[in-house]
């Protein structure tokens, strides 16, 4: 028998300035729904973009199991 111990998702998301986003305010809002969730994360890298985007790099709390090792 197998079964999972620890597991995190690495995702790399854009955050885009279409529609006249504000791409720090759509980040700030994914980060305080993360909180509100009470999913863990961590962020890499956050990179500003010639276009004024921003790349984000970060490792986030799989569904509810336990993230030994990758978030510590």
């Amino acid at each position: 028998m197998r079964r999972i111990t620890s597991a995190c998702l690495l995702q790399t998301m854009k955050f885009d300035t279409m529609n006249d986003a504000n791409p720090e305010q759509e980040l700030e809002i994914f980060c305080s729904k993360l909180d509100k969730k009470g999913t863990r994360y961590s962020i890499e890298s956050k990179e500003k973009q010639a276009d004024g985007s921003i790349v984000v790099r970060l490792r986030k709390q799989y569904n509810a199991y336990k993230t030994d090792g990758y978030l510590d």
